[in-house]
């Protein structure tokens, strides 16, 4: 998690973080919920309730050809683009909802009222649903309802040979459909624990005070420690700054850790040196048995 003097690296260790997160537990969870409680009162206080009402149209597949009524097949309506997907393009058209906002006079713009109007398929059926949202609930219905009046008298004239037939009008929606409080307030509760969890990840990274003797001894291994300063700022028998048993144990833990590493030092030392001191008397041995005058002895020549 420090940057490495000797290399230039930095070494990021995955069970420090994670210890560092247990540490400052407590810290996630109240961010957790307080992020929680944030979003609560949010959306309480300052999120406008939304009511959604619908009705419903069944569309009529059925064109006149003359004076003989000719029925259409659902497969060839789909084929040719659908006729409930059709609807939903007339139902958003500026002419419509201008028709809408003159029959039922809505304090509303053109682009307003498109925003709370949406329309499509009753799942696979040739029943085509309307669906109005709004923060008046009173409002909502009387959107819905001023569509269906809008639609079915007018669509003969933009569809022709098609027409709609009401199934269900809209009625005053009794609760809100949004907000939703459990799930606001389980998003900032997500927020607020992803925050905390970075932000503590952040400053572990980006921490490089050495705190102890053993990060020294871990990562410079070859680098000596020639002095550790004990804590004194625990509470001991001497007080804040006093020199009780904490101290005599910080003080022994260091000179423990620092007599191990210089026997570790000079134990190296010493097979270093013994390994040189073979290396040179099998050199010497190879010399003297390469002597002229030694082969000459050896082979009796004299």
């Amino acid at each position: 998690m420090a940057n490495d003097i000797l290399n230039g690296q930095e070494e990021i260790d995955l069970l420090k973080l994670i210890q560092a997160l247990w540490k400052k537990a407590w810290i996630v969870i109240a961010a957790a919920i307080l992020g929680g409680i944030i979003f609560l009162t949010y959306t309480i206080f300052l999120v406008a309730p939304q009511y959604t009402t619908n009705a419903l149209l069944y569309v009529n597949n059925a064109v006149t050809v003359g004076n003989a009524k000719v029925s259409i097949s659902s497969s060839d309506i789909y084929a040719s683009n659908s006729l409930v997907s059709t609807f939903s393009v007339i139902l958003k058209s500026r002419k419509t909802l201008e028709a809408v906002i003159d029959e039922g006079q809505f304090n509303l713009t053109y682009e307003q009222l498109a925003a709370k109007v949406k329309g499509g398929a009753e799942g696979d059926t040739s029943v085509f649903k309307i669906t109005v949202t709004d923060t008046d609930r009173e409002r909502a219905a009387n959107i819905a309802n001023t569509i269906v009046e809008v639609m079915t008298e007018n669509i003969a004239d933009i569809v022709e040979g098609s027409s709609v037939k009401v199934v269900d009008f809209a009625v005053v929606p009794t609760k809100a459909s949004s907000p939703s409080f459990f799930k606001n307030t389980a998003i900032g509760m997500i927020i607020g624990f992803v925050l905390a969890c970075g932000i503590i990840i952040l400053r572990t990274l980006m921490d490089s005070t050495i705190r102890d003797e053993e990060f020294l001894l871990d990562k410079y291994k070859n680098i000596p420690v020639l002095a550790t300063i004990p804590d004194l700022s625990q509470d001991t028998q001497g007080g804040y700054y006093g020199y009780g048993k904490a101290y005599a144990r910080s003080y022994a833990h260091a000179n423990d850790k620092a007599r191990k590493a210089a026997r570790e030092r000079q134990e190296q030392e010493r097979m270093e040196r013994r390994e040189q001191n073979n290396r040179s008397g099998e050199h010497v041995a190879e010399m003297q048995g390469e002597s002229p005058f030694v082969n000459s002895d050896s082979n009796g020549e004299g």
